[in-house]
């Protein structure tokens, strides 16, 4: 294992971390909040600890291996976290761990939190924490292979590491800085486009800004305790719909759509479908559940918050505009439980993403067909391609690895003195970066135990990064490469 050169890489990424911080600068000098001397200050530490480990490694091969990829990503990504939480330590005086749970829920668009009074902070503040879920959808990896040519030589390797989805190895044109560049471009166009029509619909230019920001990003962060209840809005809340789904669903088909300047894309792409198909299936039970219970002033009522709840929860934002934890027990655990589908690979949603599932559906399908049909030659096909044995395995080696580690922090959480609800909830809110949960956490993680927020944080980080690209490290054989 070759460290100068993943030291080098990492200083690089964290000098493009640094970035963030220049906006709220801007936002505290127009707003004299009085955090512009302290963001900073942070600011030129954050820059120069990153030059630094650049300029004391630089002369190393910038070529980078496949498993040294995934050492620089998942360094950068606890990096990341620590460095995050600065500006959110100094200026609001909480405790060490509290900001990095808060920077990472935030950078992993997770969405859950343990501040309280977010329309009392100062606006510099509140815009940081809606920007850093910003640049975390899309990945700050992604980001740094488009604009440091020096990450042309082995940036697949890191591309690989960070992108989400179970097709890691396609781009949407031939060369990876050109494909990232890509990915960021529309995912600018999108997030102003969303920002100009919350504004159209009624927020003020900050709200509009800030929570385009979250919605792009599947984050779910609020510039108010309220989260979107607080605008009172349908237009607003239809507005937030159709940018979720837009999040979750795969870049790489936003970018054929724009190609061939035709919404053919969406209707062609069988995860697409699937995806559109789980929220028409999920809220058509749950509007019908509701409708039953009586629950709301009428269907139209009970369709609103059913299908923005439902889209919040499978797209992992986890914005809210009522309390789902009040509705008929049985729909907020549905709606947990439908948190682990999430969005579409190559997408800024969490869960274990739509195709995974589908290709699980149909492997569990095939086994079916072969007790009648033993000697059949059963292939199992996607957008009329035929999916490789190397990735069907490599699915079913994730889901197991999924559950047993979802099963194992549960029980970490409940040995803290979690419930098991709680537990439950949190793993799964966590671990499929998704924010709100039941129970004890069902509006914030501000009453869970330190040792609960640790857990909590390597819950976000092994979802963010897929939980293979974190475990690899543990392997002896990984550091003998």
């Amino acid at each position: 294992m070759r460290l100068r050169p993943v030291l080098s890489i990492i200083g690089l990424l964290i000098c493009v971390f640094s970035i963030s911080l220049l906006p709220p600068i801007l936002i505290s000098l127009e707003y004299h909040d009085g955090e512009t001397l302290e963001l900073s200050g942070i600011f030129l530490f954050i820059l120069c600890m990153g030059a630094a480990l650049w300029f004391l490694n630089y002369r190393a091969s910038a070529r980078i291996y496949r498993h040294e990829g995934f050492l620089i990503v998942v360094l950068f990504w606890v990096l990341l976290g620590i460095l995050g939480s600065m500006p959110l330590m100094f200026s609001l005086h909480i405790s060490f761990l509290d900001a990095v749970f808060e920077s990472v829920s935030g950078l992993t668009t997770t969405g859950a939190t343990v501040l309280q009074g977010l329309d009392q902070m100062h606006p510099s503040i509140l815009f940081y924490r809606q920007e850093i879920q910003w640049f975390g959808g899309m990945g700050l990896v992604v980001l740094a292979v488009a604009i440091l040519p020096v990450l042309r030589i082995g940036g697949m390797s890191l591309y690989r590491a960070e992108i989400p989805g179970p097709m890691k190895e396609e781009k949407m044109v031939p060369r990876l800085a050109s494909s990232s560049r890509s990915l960021w471009g529309l995912y600018v166009a999108i997030t102003a486009c969303c920002a100009l029509a919350y504004w159209l619909a009624g927020m003020t230019p900050f709200d509009a800004l800030s929570h385009s920001l979250s919605t792009v990003s599947t984050g779910g962060f609020s510039t108010h305790d309220a989260s979107l209840a607080y605008f009172h809005s349908p237009m607003i809340e239809a507005i937030a719909i159709v940018f979720m789904l837009l999040g979750a669903i795969n870049f790489g088909v936003h970018f054929s759509v724009l190609q061939r300047r035709s919404l053919g894309p969406y209707a062609e792409d069988v995860e697409v479908r699937w995806f559109l198909g789980f929220v028409v299936i999920a809220t058509a039970l749950i509007t019908t559940g509701l409708w039953y219970s009586h629950y709301y002033n009428g269907v139209l009522a009970d369709l609103r918050n059913a299908v923005f709840e439902v889209v919040s929860v499978i797209t992992s934002t986890g914005f809210g505009t009522v309390d789902f934890n009040a509705w008929p027990v049985v729909f907020p655990v549905m709606l947990i439980a439908i948190s682990f589908i999430g969005g579409c690979g190559g997408s800024t949603a969490g869960g274990m993403k739509v195709l995974r599932v589908l290709i699980l559906f149909r492997l569990g399908y095939r086994e079916i067909i072969r007790l009648v049909h033993p000697r059949a030659l059963l292939l199992i096909k996607l957008n009329g391609r035929v999916v490789p044995a190397v990735t069907l395995q490599s699915i079913l080696g994730f889901f197991a690895v999924y559950m047993v580690s979802f099963a194992l922090l549960m029980l970490l959480l409940m040995a803290t003195g979690m419930d098991q609800v709680s537990a439950y909830s949190a793993v799964a809110t966590c671990i499929n970066n998704l924010g709100p949960g039941m129970g004890q956490v069902s509006q914030s993680f501000a009453s869970v135990s330190d040792p609960g927020k640790v857990i909590s944080v390597v819950a976000m980080l092994l979802g963010r990064l897929e939980i293979f690209s974190v475990l690899v490290l543990l392997h002896p054989e990984f550091w003998r490469g």
